[in-house]
């Protein structure tokens, strides 16, 4: 499918953190509402840096009540813990039928200021040995266990168990691997390449790369060199998608919008891009960002949550369905299909069949 000005449809993703609730039911409403609105996935745990609920067993509690929205929490970075996060995020995959993803980096890594020079080739170079763990043991389960249904046929797959035989710098796991292979192949990898370190890992590694930046020429810049980072690293750079990553206040409608601001782009805080008027205003950034190919979409954190996230699903998000922007309805159940990400082929599937 395609927008009308040529380019693929927008991919639309919003934060339903909530300050200082941890009841997993809360979070039921937000991700429901997003669902309706058709958004690609909805994160939780990665846009605050003080203590929250557990973002993974949260959203294992959101998955049986949601039917496509892409769920995707916040997981550690530490290294050690790598093959615990696998386990965790690919049960989760299995719990919601394909709709898993997990998130790295966070607010902390600052910035791009619109005065700032960005070079399109940053990024490029690689960080040898970081992070490969966390993706290799995704893929130690045989690429045909699933039955298409959400039911694993067995934790050995055709073959019997695979050898993981990964040895890192910081960490080494060595043994057989009987976890079955996620419903996506690979559950979403979304990193936070705001920094110029997460950016060579989100164009060596991942499915969606997050920008906050506050204006579409340093978000083209920065988008073009993950491309071509990404076509550096062997991959595909249409495998990556760059959203544009804002907070937005929508609380005080239209009128709120500053010149340069609600017209044209979000302003500095401490806290990072924010964006402040009505949804109008912000369909139209949107737009603008999206036609002259900054990005490929914009995950939104609502500054009051349950305000903002039901004007941008009722306003701006119906908005940029009516200018066929945006899409009515799911044409697919997983998140990689809401993405157009194809799943990827086990490295132990056997020629000819089934990964």
């Amino acid at each position: 499918m395609t927008a009308p000005h040529g380019r693929g449809l927008l991919h639309l993703a919003a934060a339903v953190d909530q300050r200082g609730s941890f009841d997993a039911a809360a979070y039921v409403g937000p991700a429901q509402l997003a669902e309706r609105g058709a958004l690609d996935f909805v994160t939780l745990g990665g846009t605050s840096a003080s203590p929250g609920p557990d973002a993974l067993g949260v959203l294992a509690r959101v998955a049986p009540v949601t039917r496509r929205i892409g769920l995707v929490p916040a997981v550690s970075g530490i290294r050690a813990e790598a093959c615990h996060v696998q386990k965790a995020v690919a049960t989760l995959d299995w719990i919601s039928r394909g709709r898993a993803g997990w998130q790295s980096g966070g607010p902390t890594a600052g910035y791009v200021d619109e005065d700032e020079e960005v070079d399109e080739n940053e990024g490029k170079d690689e960080d040898e040995g970081k992070d490969e763990g966390k993706v290799r043991f995704r893929d130690d389960g045989d690429g045909d266990t699933g039955t298409g249904d959400g039911v694993p046929r067995g934790f050995a797959g055709r073959d019997g168990p695979h050898r993981v035989d990964y040895r890192g710098s910081t960490f080494s796991v060595t043994g057989p691997s009987i976890e079955p292979r996620p419903p996506q192949g690979h559950p979403v990898r979304v990193v936070d390449a705001t920094g110029s370190s997460a950016r060579r890992t989100a164009a060596r590694s991942a499915d969606v790369a997050l920008l906050r930046v506050t204006g579409p020429a340093q978000a083209r810049a920065l988008r073009a060199g993950l491309r071509h980072a990404a076509a550096e690293s062997g991959r595909a750079p249409d495998t990556l998608r760059v959203l544009g990553a804002l907070t937005v206040d929508l609380g005080d409608g239209e009128r709120a919008a500053e010149p340069g601001h609600g017209g044209g782009g979000p302003r500095h805080t401490p806290q990072g891009p924010l964006y402040r008027g009505g949804p109008v205003g912000l369909a139209e950034l949107i737009t603008v960002w999206h036609e002259s190919e900054a990005v490929d979409g914009f995950h939104l954190t609502p500054l009051e949550p349950r305000r903002d996230l039901e004007r941008l699903v009722n306003g701006t998000v119906a908005l940029l369905q009516h200018r066929g922007l945006f899409r009515t309805f799911y044409p697919g159940s997983t998140l990689r299909e809401h993405l157009r990400l194809a799943r990827p082929a086990s490295r132990y599937a056997v020629t000819g069949g089934v990964s």
